[in-house]
């Protein structure tokens, strides 16, 4: 009779046991809803809005989508090019989701997702600002939530967007960008003489007769470049989505403004001599700067940029040019920490 009496105690705590912490599990899923988005008007599309843009030639709209729900870290991407799209950014899906931090992809106008206007009087910087600012307003970003990072020429926008509007940013993330275009065409030059002194002459010679069409020029740009400063695997290793992004890649936008070559801005390219080194101690707004140790983007450079701003770090990848792949573990671990540090206000230098 008293092992029976023990032997129904035992099973009782343990059912009770077993019950309570289903209890606190179910309670934790309960109280987590980034994921959750039943009270919101872009259920139904998964997340993806088309977000109109009014400009001087009419309303255009671009395509956003957004990942997760988090009323206080909301990270909008802007993709790099001019004229590639949001897809780079896709092995975000593999980080930011654990962290429960939001974020948007957004491809700009004329980019493959979006509306394409084709017309060159809208490719400029001022332009693109104020597209920002119109999509910001669209998904009700502000400066409680709202972080903006920028790769590429989306660092060189993001630069620009923060030094005009950073009163609605909480935080600001350059990704493998320069601050000058003038010291990133000197860095390139360092990083052409570093490649085979045959393959770069022969680089050098179409580039002097403006044959950037030729196969043989391309070919040797993606096989001995690309796969040194931009991602460092082999190219038959390159993940899809990246590929998918260069075979979405406008041309026409990106000649206009960035020109042929990787090696610096050709041409009468809108981007030539672009500068705003000396105006980065104008921000005040905490400033994460991603560089690479492989990068086309001087890592040393980034570093300094970093110093520059009134509230900045750094972080350096074991990475090329698309860090976040290249390097996943230092890119990932360092935009976390600095997004929480901002929100939990303790960020520090």
């Amino acid at each position: 009779m008293k092992n029976s009496i023990y032997s129904f105690i035992i099973s009782a705590s343990l059912l009770l046991g077993c019950q309570e912490k289903q209890r606190s599990i179910a309670e934790t899923d309960c109280k987590s809803t980034y994921m959750d988005y039943s009270n919101s008007d872009d259920q139904i599309t998964g997340g993806v809005r088309m977000i109109p843009i009014e400009t001087p030639k009419g309303t255009f709209y671009v395509w956003t989508k957004r990942v997760g729900n988090n009323p206080k870290m909301k990270v909008l991407l802007l993709h790099g090019g001019p004229g590639a799209t949001h897809e780079a950014f896709e092995n975000f899906d593999g980080y930011l989701p654990n962290a429960e931090i939001e974020y948007i992809y957004y491809d700009q106008l004329d980019s493959y997702y979006s509306d394409k206007p084709n017309d060159s009087t809208l490719w400029t910087t001022q332009h693109f600002v104020e597209e920002v600012e119109q999509v910001r307003k669209a998904l009700n970003l502000n400066k409680d939530n709202f972080y903006l990072l920028g790769q590429s020429w989306g660092g060189i926008l993001a630069m620009e967007y923060a030094l005009k509007y950073q009163d609605n940013l909480k935080g600001l993330i350059i990704s493998n960008m320069m601050a000058s275009i003038p010291e990133y065409e000197k860095y390139a030059e360092v990083l052409g003489a570093q490649l085979p002194p045959k393959v770069y002459k022969e680089i050098k010679d179409f580039e002097a007769k403006e044959d950037f069409a030729n196969p043989k020029y391309t070919e040797l740009v993606t096989k001995y470049y690309y796969t040194e400063h931009i991602l460092r695997k082999p190219l038959d290793q390159w993940p899809e989505f990246v590929n998918r992004a260069f075979n979405h890649l406008n041309p026409n936008i990106y000649i206009y403004m960035q020109g042929y070559s990787e090696f610096g801005v050709t041409g009468n390219a809108t981007l030539k001599g672009w500068d705003v080194s000396d105006r980065l101690k104008e921000l005040t707004v905490p400033t994460l700067m991603i560089g690479g140790k492989y990068d086309t983007m001087d890592p040393k450079y980034m570093e300094w940029m970093s110093t520059q701003v009134q509230h900045g770090r750094s972080i350096t990848a074991n990475a090329g040019h698309i860090s976040q792949y290249d390097d996943p573990k230092t890119y990932f671990t360092g935009l976390i920490k600095f997004v929480k540090d901002v929100d939990n206000k303790t960020f520090q230098q």
